[in-house]
């Protein structure tokens, strides 16, 4: 795919450049939503968190369905606790994990509707 540039030294659009540039996100803001979606970026917990889309799990059955160990899984459940995309529940010894909201499950049902689209 060829980029195409064209721009003069002046821009012809300044009110379109200042309306966007009053109305984008502060640079912290920014970078936190690149944060998060750097949590997005790995197999292991995307497919995570499809299983918890499906099903409350505890560690050990996470492991089994992503054809991985408990520690690789509770390394990937502290990323995505940190990140406030899942929850967890004690019962007795056992521990389950769940999708902390809504969000997380809309989220990646964007993306896999974006990807279905290429």
């Amino acid at each position: 795919m060829e980029e195409l540039i064209n721009c003069e030294e002046e821009s012809s659009n300044r009110e379109i450049v200042n309306k966007v540039k009053k109305e984008i996100l502060e640079d912290d803001e920014i970078f936190d939503l690149a944060e998060l979606f750097k949590v997005f970026g790995d197999s292991t917990r995307m497919k995570i968190i499809n299983a918890l889309m499906l099903q409350e799990l505890c560690v050990c059955d996470i492991a089994e369905i992503a054809n991985s160990t408990p520690s690789a899984i509770s390394h990937q459940l502290r990323v995505l606790k940190q990140a406030k995309l899942v929850k967890y529940r004690k019962d007795g010894k056992s521990v389950y994990y769940s999708l902390d909201d809504d969000h997380v499950k809309e989220i990646f049902e964007k993306g896999r509707e974006h990807i279905e689209e290429i």
